[in-house]
């Protein structure tokens, strides 16, 4: 991969990381703990405010994930290692990485670690 792409794949890595970074700051509310008490709120609207919060506590885990892969491939980047396969050392398409930059592996070591 030349130095062009790489530069390429490291401006999209850091679009979406900071992307990620905004949404899981505008979301933190959403994670906070559902008061219990009836007099406030309806039984009915609590259990849909308990389920928003765990939706959202599941999105931010997720987010957490996606950042945590972000900052291993701008890692390989800096080693010189992005692009290539982490199992095999063999290329990963520009195809497969367009579709997700954080990619680690090539289409037939993920294939085999289903």
């Amino acid at each position: 991969m030349d130095a062009s792409a790489q530069e390429d794949f490291r401006l999209r890595l850091l679009a979406l990381r900071l992307e990620l970074q905004e949404l899981e700051a505008m979301s933190a509310d959403a994670c906070k703990p559902v008061e219990l008490d009836q007099s406030t709120v309806g039984r009915l609207s609590r259990i849909d405010a308990m389920q928003g919060a765990q939706m959202a506590q599941e999105a931010s885990r997720r987010r957490q994930q996606q950042l945590g892969r972000i900052a291993g491939a701008l890692a390989r980047i800096e080693a010189g290692d992005y692009g290539y396969c982490s199992l095999c050392d063999e290329h990963i398409s520009f195809g497969r990485l367009g579709i997700d930059p954080t990619y680690s592996l090539c289409i037939h070591c993920a294939e085999k670690s289903i």
